[in-house]
């Protein structure tokens, strides 16, 4: 994943753009390595993310803003105390480092100018993200401490003096000479130990070329990543995302496909998007998932023994039959019998009838039209109790699916959250509040422009569904399959068949059957969609539909 030198100094250039002379708004942490700046700007508010994580460290701006969490963190405190408010003055990076800085004017307590410095350095497992003193040059505080006993070559902790990572002996890639890049073999490897800055990748391409096409290609790319004249792209190998970049690799460029994006931010938010469900992410939901597994278990389980029961219910016929031939059989019945054999004269053929023998014939009887009685309204409670645990199944199926296809931490809260207020699972903390819901839908475009959204839990299938919607929609969704719904807006216009498919082959995307062949579609518009009262979220039926069949995927 390329997020070298040359992608640092293009966000550089991006984060310039958008982001100087904007205020600090608001600060969150929404998970122990991520941050979230709201900015104040003169187009109206930028949001920048920034992960220190080490399988994915990044820095770009994002459109969404995370859920924050209940309580936030020390880190988020601080930076909260010193930088909100704060201007942002200056954006720059170290050299050709993976390490961007910005400088920022904030006001003290007492009311005097103090400058901070905030430094995200993305290196891998040795990510950080620090907060400094930039007239003292001291470490204020970082999201992650390191100690002596972490690294004895450099420590990052708050009131020592901060000093960049060890330099690795390269040549940064902004004053390497055409003689010094002509003198290295076509290696690729070589060129990586040489070069500072660039990733394998770009050392690749540089090792095929002559010379001096060498110095003319990674000139062109670097003045590209300083003007923004670039076209940010993504690799991608059928639906899996491989590599992104702002230059062209030629390797890619013959084996794979190629999806061009309209900012790098936008570039790298689609790139991480599609590996968000990675093992930090799976780990996050795992317990909610085993919990969800659980309950879903243990409901198939009680809806099998109430279709054996109701089986049992419905031929308690032969009970009422037991009870008439012993009251019409009294006096041949003798004290003591365990059972008895009589004519059914309903059919002609002979029945062995189980008797009590503490009880007479009469009682006997009493006791099968008592028996007879139960069944019979049993049946009804049966199939009430079938159905309730029919709707408990559909719910957690497609709770599970949501589960399965989550797109960002914060959204398994919100599933949690629906289920607590469902009585699924109980509050962990009876201090935590509930925050307020509101919906925010993934988002794609039909191909004549239509707007298509898609619910990430059954609350905000709901929302999208019964309040978000046109009568004149479209809503789509999986033909009994568990899965998201999917509403076309089409402003009162009629959608052409291409956005029908479209929006059908996003509905079975978004769904259990993701990774299947034709998988059904069912279309309809939202006036023929109703909530039966008392459903569970999510949960709706609907008239008028009709079914496509599609492959699943997204544009």
């Amino acid at each position: 994943m390329a997020y070298d030198g040359i992608i640092t100094r293009a966000m550089v250039t991006e984060l310039r753009n958008e982001l100087l002379q904007g205020k600090i708004d608001k600060i969150h942490q929404p998970l122990k390595e991520e941050l979230v700046f709201t900015v104040h700007t003169p187009s109206g508010n930028k949001r920048l993310f920034a992960s220190s994580g080490s399988t994915a460290p990044r820095v770009h701006l994002i459109d969404e803003s995370p859920l924050n969490p209940p309580t936030p963190s020390a880190f988020c405190m601080l930076l909260r105390k010193h930088l909100s408010g704060g201007r942002i003055v200056e954006i720059n990076q170290k050299g050709s480092d993976r390490i961007i800085e910005i400088t920022l004017e904030t006001m003290t307590e007492l009311g005097f100018t103090a400058s901070r410095k905030l430094i995200f350095e993305i290196m891998g497992k040795h990510s950080n993200i620090i907060l400094v003193n930039s007239e003292e040059g001291t470490v204020l505080d970082a999201i992650k401490r390191v100690s002596f006993d972490t690294s004895r070559v450099r420590q990052i902790l708050p009131g020592i003096k901060y000093e960049y990572p060890p330099s690795q002996e390269k040549i940064d890639f902004d004053i390497i000479s055409e003689d010094d890049l002509a003198s290295i073999p076509q290696d690729s490897k070589a060129i990586l130990g040489k070069v500072g800055g660039i990733s394998m990748q770009i050392a690749e391409d540089l090792a095929y070329l002559e010379p001096g096409a060498r110095f003319e290609k990674l000139k062109n790319i670097i003045s590209a990543s300083e003007s923004g004249q670039f076209t940010p792209h993504i690799y991608m190998d059928g639906n899996s995302p491989i590599d992104f970049h702002i230059a062209y690799i030629n390797a890619f460029e013959q084996t794979l496909s190629r999806v061009d994006y309209p900012s790098l931010s936008a570039t790298i938010n689609a790139f991480y998007e599609g590996r968000l469900s990675t093992n930090r992410l799976r780990q996050s939901s795992s317990d909610l998932m085993r919990t969800v597994e659980s309950l879903l278990e243990k409901a198939k389980l009680k809806s099998q023994r109430l279709q054996e029961d109701l089986l049992e219910a419905e031929n308690s016929e032969k009970y009422r039959i037991f009870g008439e031939l012993l009251n019409a059989n009294i006096h041949a019945v003798k004290p003591g019998q365990d059972s008895i054999t009589l004519e059914n004269y309903y059919d002609g053929e002979v029945v062995s009838i189980p008797l009590d023998p503490k009880y007479s014939a009469a009682k006997n009887a009493q006791n099968y039209f008592k028996k007879y009685g139960k069944f019979k309204t049993a049946v009804k409670e049966k199939t009430l109790q079938i159905k309730e645990t029919k709707e408990d199944i559909d719910y957690l199926e497609s709770t599970q699916t949501f589960l399965e296809n989550l797109v960002r931490p914060e959204e398994i809260e919100v599933i949690r959250q629906e289920l607590i207020e469902g009585g699924y699972i109980r509050k962990r903390k009876a201090s935590e509040r509930a925050k307020r819901f509101k919906a925010s839908p993934h988002k794609y475009i039909s191909p004549s422009g239509f707007d298509i959204w898609v619910g990430k839990n059954n609350k905000e299938n709901d929302e999208l569904t019964l309040k978000l919607a046109d009568k004149t929609d479209l809503w789509l969704h999986t033909k009994d399959i568990p899965g998201s719904h999917v509403i076309l807006r089409t402003n009162g216009q009629e959608p052409t068949s291409e956005d029908i498919y479209c929006a059908a082959e996003i509905a079975a995307w978004h769904s259990k059957a993701k990774n299947s062949a034709q998988v059904p579609v069912d279309y309809v518009k939202v006036r023929y969609v109703k909530k039966p009262a008392g459903a569970k979220p999510g949960m709706v039926i609907f008239t008028n539909n009709r079914t496509v069949y599609v492959t699943p995927r997204i544009p």
